[in-house]
């Protein structure tokens, strides 16, 4: 056991304020004879602060105050400062408050026992569908659309507001929370109540429900994603435990040069930490090169952490960050409150050529950053500007099995006319259907967002006009951005181009594009075209963006502009011509992209601390539309039973038990490659009429018309149950060569979906099981990627290796995340995924790390005998899965609570 380490406070000056208190750092870090990382730093001081509170940690600081680079094996226990929730996370999750709620109520408790213990807010942003597009009244059109579809799901955040004290909602057409949470909501630091010590400054620490969370480190806040289940439990008051991985250091060097923007470098650093391999590490950015990077450019880095696989993408805080918490905004005494804290603590840094102590480096040149897009189907699928047509050809043409589109040869330049509603369309293979500017990873960026403009403004100069067929869309991720770009007079020649302000939302970014002309999606359908999408968002996986759109490219704003513009993703852009000018000549992309001066000197003067104040005046206040929405109010809510969007949640009543020490006769009811994402297992678009999810919704009575996107009825637990595993793209192994949510019980038998073969299994006491290659669960946090897989009664997911977050997910809804040996794979034991699978020692191997022994038996009789391990972090999650999860122990706590508190009274 370690001794005490010594932890004491400091006094420090804050200009034109009393003096304040904060952890003595330099005490715990004085025999370090490297810097610690920064990140860790945070974390630190989060643990010292719980010791001066009176929670015994000492081997803890130890350890992370002397952590190495090989350090291994760490975990810790973080006291949360916020939970922040997008709507579409923060509706399953304030429901399950409310089903916790009506439990403790019928054991004769205090129901308001379950209540947030510290501050939580809330920011509708994932329900604003693209319906209407291309015209001055498109943003008010969305979002009477927006509340017409989602009147029941805004009722219950009204209620939630009223009664849960420490909830705040920002209503639907405000922005998106990440960019919203930088722009305004972040404090880097503050003030927190000690026992004993009054109030000590520190920095804070921040979870999120979105896997987007990172992107306020680069404000020097550390705070990262989680799924719905971990907030609920620090909402309730349980500390966040984390394993500290590997620390990843990216060194920095030089400026980006003239025609590379933001988005070009974290498409670079996406494709490059996807090959280091960083799932799950901090990784921290220093070097020189910080010094040119503004702090939206550092946020649009760290926007994309869950792309490269990492928990965060931290920048420290220094002169940029004490100059936007200026510029935008902020008020004067809490700005020069993080300057002092930072620097009396250690955390601001002076001279960013001092490296920290990591486990990896990375050195990247900004100087050798170039024009790229992303895809057609992963983030860090990089493509250089000038190998697009080329790397589109060959993936066109190359075979499912490596990752193309199986487009025969002869079919490679086949045009389809197609007569729509705005004229004559000739589409072919990589036309461009969708050219949408969208996503806090960009729009947050004013270089990029008055780039577009520049463009735009150029273009229309030229004479130059984006083709009928695309469908063309903006939605930034604050009203600021309409401000500075309205001020700067580039919101016209945008419009003018196709580009009007659709909405404030995620939109096509979180498969929200809405629909397409009609004929056109016909004629792609019909003809097996590979159409294809442009978009300055964060993710393009298969059937994520749209149904009709096989082939999706993220890009920067400019770029967006420029590839909707050519109406086609494969165009050489140092050859070919965006199109002729009034004279006949031909405009090439370099003649309209934007001079860098006049770039520079817009940006300057768009981002002013009036106008920032101005944007966000009525964060919290909502439109005529949300003030007059009518709710229901009172302590506990009334479900209804017949709503198709708000189901009472049942997972306070599942069979919570753990796993006990063994599993056995276990199927597998779907087997992955390497790479599946959350949006494979819970999809988050559109829901198709004649899907199984679909069919259940027009059984309840729902038109069609009024089916919303999948993400919106994450409510309905009967309806996700039916979605899960059911992505359009989905590959079940089991059943090769078919696309959507479908399996078998034996490998000649008949094709049913995941569900209804999931149903039979239960109807027999299966247990059920899936396998999977390296990085199960890459993308979102999502918890209903866990929650869905948990009702369709899955015990336990094997593969190769997790996505963070999705791991955690899994072990909070008792679903146990098994890996092979080192070196075994599905392939290399010869497995075909219709043995039956039986697992021993599972209670022995929860309590000591040693490994499961596994048996498969196939049809025939063979057995295939082998050994796995539980993917744990730490005791805390081995007594998780012990409970069987998350919810039973929430209920234990609260009842606790609510018995004390009804004694008290």
């Amino acid at each position: 056991m370690a001794s005490s380490p010594p932890i004491g406070t400091v006094e420090f000056d804050v200009a034109g304020a009393k003096q304040r208190r904060c952890v003595d750092l330099s005490i715990l870090l004085e025999k370090r004879q490297t810097p610690l990382p920064r990140s860790l730093m945070i974390v630190l001081e989060n643990l010292a602060r719980q010791a001066l509170s009176g929670a015994y940690l000492a081997q803890e600081i130890t350890d992370v105050a002397a952590w190495t680079g090989s350090a291994g094996g760490l975990s810790v226990p973080l006291e949360v400062s916020r939970v922040i929730f997008p709507d579409s996370s923060g509706l399953p999750a304030l429901m399950d408050l409310a089903a916790a709620r009506d439990v403790v109520a019928a054991k004769g408790g205090d129901p308001r026992a379950i209540e947030p213990e510290l501050p939580v807010t809330l920011v509708v942003d994932h329900s604003l569908i693209v319906d209407v597009f291309g015209r001055p009244d498109a943003e008010a059109r969305n979002i009477a659309l927006e509340y017409a579809r989602n009147r029941e799901r805004y009722a219950f955040f009204k209620w939630a507001q009223q009664a849960f004290d420490n909830l705040a909602v920002v209503p639907p057409g405000a922005g998106i929370i990440h960019q919203v949470h930088l722009e305004k909501l972040a404090r880097v630091v503050d003030a927190f109540p000690v026992a004993g010590m009054g109030e000590i400054v520190g920095p804070e620490f921040v979870l999120g429900c979105d896997s987007h969370t990172p992107m306020v480190n680069g404000l020097g806040l550390l705070a990262w994603g989680v799924g719905g289940i971990d907030a609920e439990a620090a909402c309730l008051g349980q500390k966040y435990h984390v394993r500290i991985p590997r620390v990843v250091g990216v060194r920095l060097s030089g400026s980006l040069p003239v025609g590379a923007t933001t988005t070009d470098l974290v498409l670079t650093v996406t494709h490059r930490l996807r090959e280091v391999g960083v799932v799950g590490a901090f990784v921290e950015f220093f070097g020189p090169g910080l010094e040119s990077l503004s702090v939206p450019d550092r946020a649009t880095i760290a926007n994309m952490a869950p792309e490269y696989g990492a928990t965060v993408g931290y920048f420290p805080i220094d002169r940029r960050t004490i100059e936007y918490l200026e510029q935008s905004g902020r008020e004067a005494d809490h700005v020069a409150l993080v300057e002092a804290y930072a620097r009396a603590s250690g955390l601001f840094v002076e001279d960013h050529t001092l490296a920290p102590d990591v486990s990896e480096l990375v050195e990247l040149d900004l100087g050798d950053i170039v024009p790229s897009v992303a895809g057609p189907k992963r983030p860090q699928d990089q493509v250089q500007l000038t190998e697009v047509k080329e790397s589109f050809e060959r993936t066109l043409t190359q075979d499912v099995a490596s990752g193309g589109f199986g487009v025969a040869a002869a079919e490679r330049d086949k045009e389809v006319p197609v007569d729509f509603g705005a004229g004559e369309a000739r589409l072919r293979h990589g036309t461009i259907t969708i050219a949408a500017i969208t996503s806090c990873t960009n729009t947050s960026n004013p270089s990029v967002m008055i780039g577009a403009g520049l463009l735009a403004r150029n273009a229309r100069a030229r004479g130059l006009a984006v083709p009928a067929f695309v469908k063309t869309s903006m939605a930034p991720g604050s009203r600021l951005v309409r401000d500075y770009l309205a001020e700067a007079g580039l919101l016209e020649p945008l419009e003018a181009l196709g580009f009007h302000i659709v909405g404030y939302g995620c939109t096509t970014c979180s498969g929200k594009s809405g629909p397409i002309a009609p004929e056109i999606a016909s004629a792609i359908l019909e003809n097996d075209l590979v159409a294809a999408s442009v978009l300055s968002g964060n993710r393009n996986f298969e059937g994520r963006i749209h149904k009709s759109c096989r082939a999706n490219y993220l890009a920067s704003p400019p770029l967006v502009v420029a590839f909707a513009l050519a109406g086609r993703i494969d165009i050489d852009f140092d050859r070919e011509p965006l199109g002729t000018d009034a004279k006949g000549e031909p405009v090439m992309l370099a003649d309209i992209w934007p001079d860098r001066d006049e770039l520079t000197a817009l940006v300057r003067e768009s981002q002013k601390p009036e106008q920032f104040r101005k944007s966000y005046a009525t964060l919290f206040d909502g439109s005529e539309l949300w003030r007059k929405l009518e709710s229901r109010r009172g302590p506990t809510f009334p479900w209804d039973p017949a709503s198709t969007y708000i189901k009472r949640p049942p997972f306070f009543e599942l069979d919570g038990g753990g796993p006990g020490d063994r599993i056995a006769g276990a199927k597998v009811l779907l087997m992955a490659a390497d790479s599946l994402t959350t949006d494979h297992i819970t999809p988050s678009g559109e829901i198709l009429p004649d899907s199984l999810a679909g069919q259940y919704l027009i059984g309840e009575g729902v038109e069609p018309k009024d089916f919303n996107a999948v993400t919106q009825r994450r409510g309905n637990h009967e309806f996700m149950a039916r979605v899960t595993f059911a992505n359009q793209r989905m590959k079940n192994l089991l059943v090769p060569g078919v696309e959507g949510g479908f399996t078998r019980l034996e490998e000649d038998g008949e094709i049913l979906t995941v569900f209804e073969a999931a149903e039979r299994y239960r109807a027999s006491g299966t247990p059920m099981l899936v396998l999977a290659g390296r990085d199960y669960g890459m993308g979102s946090s999502r918890d209903w990627a866990a929650k869905g897989p948990k009702l369709l009664g899955i015990a336990a997911v094997l593969a190769v290796s997790f996505e963070r977050i999705h791991r955690a997910n899994l072990i909070g809804m008792g679903i146990l995340p098994l890996t092979f040996k080192d070196g075994e794979t599905v392939s290399s034991l010869g497995l075909t995924g219709f043995e039956s699978f039986s697992f021993e020692g599972i209670e022995n191997a929860l309590q000591t790390g040693g490994e499961i022994e596994a048996k498969a038996v196939s049809p025939t009789g063979e057995t295939t005998r082998f050994a796995v391990s539980i993917d744990v972090a730490s005791a805390h999650e081995r007594d998780l899965l012990k409970d069987g999860g998350i919810f039973n122990r929430l209920l234990r706590s609260r009842m606790g609570a609510a018995k004390a508190s009804r004694v008290a009274s």
